[in-house]
């Protein structure tokens, strides 16, 4: 049988491990290989504690959720059902898409994909006195509890994973040192580049740099430069189908 061709071009992603399939598949339909460099793995928690808060967040008037990995993890420890007069929130389409498979049919989510676009929508512009549950992980969406606080709200935070940092696997670390073919590295989480970054050997830094980032959000665009990439387009959202969309079309890197 003959061998498979080699991709003409490539898209580098950050996520956890174990969760790049979606990334993978995309990329595959648009022609593209993939190299995972995952700087954590996620555990969801399932403590007494975190149980007790995640219930008491899903009482609020308002529940946030942030991520769709957010969403899978609540529903291993309780049951999602809207309660009379609740408004539910998600920060994009994925985790909107994944409340309403989990029951929840009501769902306010922006057209902007990212934690401005979610601090834009009319059910979160006046909350004094309000609590707001918010359903996520430590770090990551670090403006979005601050601002909602500073309109007046009570936040109910339950923690319901956790991203435990992992060093990158010497396999992708060798396909990063032996690419020779254009690249888009696909920035969703500024966190995610930072760890990459201060994992890497300056070599395989300069490496990733070369790549073209396409990113999610003006924030993570802004991330990058100052990590010293220069070839950055925008996405229209973290969905790995906008991010390989845009890799795409966009105008060709250098390799």
């Amino acid at each position: 049988m003959p061998g498979h061709a080699t991709p003409g071009w490539y898209v580098i992603s950050l996520r956890a491990r174990g969760e790049h399939g979606p990334v993978r598949n995309a990329a595959a339909r648009a022609g593209a290989g993939l190299i995972p460099i995952s700087p954590w793995r996620l555990h969801l928690r399932e403590d007494a504690a975190t149980r007790e808060r995640l219930l008491a967040a899903l009482a609020a008037p308002r529940v946030i959720f942030t991520s769709p990995v957010a969403v899978r993890a609540a529903r291993r420890l309780q049951a999602l059902q809207e309660r009379p007069g609740q408004r539910w929130f998600a920060v994009g389409s994925g985790t909107a898409a994944a409340l309403r498979r989990a029951g929840v049919a009501r769902v306010d989510a922006p057209a902007r994909m990212d934690s401005e676009g979610l601090l834009a929508l009319p059910g979160l512009a006046d909350l004094r006195d309000a609590q707001v549950g918010f359903v996520t992980a430590p770090g990551g969406r670090g403006v979005l509890v601050p601002a909602l606080e500073a309109r007046g709200a009570r936040v109910l935070r339950a923690d319901v994973y956790a991203r435990e940092a992992v060093a990158p696997s010497p396999r992708s670390l060798a396909r990063l040192a032996a690419l020779d073919a254009p690249a888009r590295l696909l920035l969703s989480s500024g966190e995610a580049l930072q760890l990459v970054i201060d994992a890497l050997p300056e070599d395989l830094r300069q490496r990733l740099r070369r790549a073209q980032v396409i990113a999610a959000s003006e924030r993570l665009a802004d991330f990058a430069r100052t990590h010293g990439f220069t070839d950055i387009v925008l996405a229209a959202s973290a969905r790995p189908a906008d991010l390989i969309a845009t890799a795409k079309n966009a105008p060709a890197p250098a390799a």
